[in-house]
């Protein structure tokens, strides 16, 4: 099961994807911060090109479209989630804000019903929205499912006109229960971090390592209470955390270090090379954006709201197993399916542009070539289907149709083009070869 569709996300949920059906979801929604979008697209070089269209528009506002929505939510929403929508448009009012809360509500109603019972979902936002965002979350997954508030430091500081510096995002983490799947997830020791703890080496090929105590809090009456080479944890109040017989073994192994002072406890060496490193904790400051990158990073894509892979890898690996479905509904340029495969898990993106289903698979197909196996769903796959596009939407039509020769838009805007649509590079062979 590995599905790109092209359409709207709610029409798809709603239509494609069953009930329980799906492991893990990410969500990288537009956040409502009143910016347009420019798509920039690559040249075969990997150099930014010129030319640019306008995927998308970040901007929501008030009008019959939210209202009906709204609508639809107090009539078949449950009754929590309707007082609770009913409350911040009241509070909030008619305006930008609660359009764009009532259009992320009734999708997050239709995520939560496609994830199975141990799966999660994790909202990726800015504060723009997130306090907002959270109180919806509350409604529809339960107070109780609430796990973390994940800040990712996206950038570096940078000076800001009479406010602090933002330079992070959010990511709201919630499961469908309390019996989800989890997987502990470990970073690198910092230099700093192993120069500071790791500071012992016997020189043995073994490494560096730090002593922890050998100990465990509490009096025990077997084994580990008893004596153990002339040292005694009952009257400290402590036992042993081996059997004698594997201690005498970890020392015979080298494992235990005697301190030189007389009468100090003997501790366990700690391998940095056996280390699986520090657990992850909800700030994540060691994976850069694509900005911080750098444009020369071969990562980038150009696209305005693509997300490092690294970032997505490390929360598909913390809450989703090998074979597990992974569903991305704002799939854009595809960086969630892409991690999805590389991480050997089945996968379900949706996006509304052509040009974003045209963009993750020249992507599927560059990291993955025929190693990767997807179907995608809701393009012209014959005549009539092609010219349905064109009467219903000339501009997707137009985007579509380029995308089947990897050809790029020509303009920047919808309009007159002077009869181009888009622009197709050939290289010169000769003048390539020098």
């Amino acid at each position: 099961m590995n599905l790109l569709y092209y359409g709207d996300n709610l029409y798809i949920l709603r239509e494609h994807i069953p009930d329980a059906s799906v492991d893990l979801v990410y969500l990288d929604p537009p956040f409502n911060s009143n910016r347009s979008y420019n798509v920039l697209f690559r040249e075969a070089s990997g150099k930014s090109a010129d030319a640019q269209i306008t995927a998308f528009d970040d901007t929501w506002h008030w009008g019959p479209a939210s209202e009906e929505t709204l609508r639809e939510i107090v009539a078949t929403a449950p009754a929590h989630v309707v007082e609770m929508m009913q409350a911040i448009v009241g509070f909030v009012g008619r305006n930008d804000m609660t359009a764009y809360l009532v259009m992320m509500a009734v999708r997050l109603i239709e995520l939560h019903r496609v994830l199975k019972p141990t799966g999660s979902l994790y909202l990726h936002c800015d504060p723009t929205a997130s306090h907002y965002l959270k109180v919806v979350m509350d409604a529809i997954f339960d107070p109780r499912n609430f796990r973390s508030e994940v800040i990712w430091k996206r950038t570096h500081a940078h000076s800001s006109a009479k406010r602090w510096g933002p330079i992070h995002d959010v990511i709201l983490f919630y499961t469908k229960s309390d019996t989800y799947l989890w997987n502990n997830s470990y970073q690198e020791y910092s230099d700093e971090y192993i120069q500071r703890y790791f500071k012992f080496d016997d020189n043995d090929g073994r490494g560096r390592y730090w002593t922890g105590d050998i100990t465990g809090s509490g009096v025990r009456t077997g084994d580990t209470g008893l004596p153990w080479r002339g040292f005694d944890p009952t009257p400290k109040g402590r036992h042993w955390a081996y059997l004698r017989a594997d201690l005498d073994a970890l020392d015979t192994d080298r494992r235990i270090y005697w301190p030189p002072t007389q009468g100090a406890w003997p501790k366990l060496k700690r391998y940095l090379d056996e280390a699986k490193g520090v657990p992850v904790q909800d700030i994540i400051s060691d994976i850069a954006s694509m900005v911080t990158m750098g444009a020369s990073k071969r990562e980038a894509l150009g696209y305005p709201t693509q997300k490092p892979l690294a970032l997505l890898e490390r929360i598909i690996q913390a809450s989703s197993n090998e074979g597990d479905v992974v569903l991305d509904p704002f799939c854009g340029c595809g960086t969630t399916v892409c991690a999805a495969q590389k991480l050997g898990r089945q996968w379900i993106g949706i996006d509304v542009t052509h040009l974003a289903i045209a963009l993750m698979r020249q992507r599927l197909d560059d990291m993955f070539g025929e190693a990767v196996q997807y179907e995608v769903v809701g393009q012209p796959a014959d005549l009539a289907s092609a010219q349905a596009l064109a009467l219903a939407d000339r501009y997707q039509f137009q985007m579509w149709a380029l995308s089947l020769i990897k050809a790029r838009p020509a303009q920047s805007k919808k309009g007159a083009d002077q009869g181009s649509d888009g622009v197709l590079f050939i290289m010169d062979e000769a003048r390539s070869k020098g």
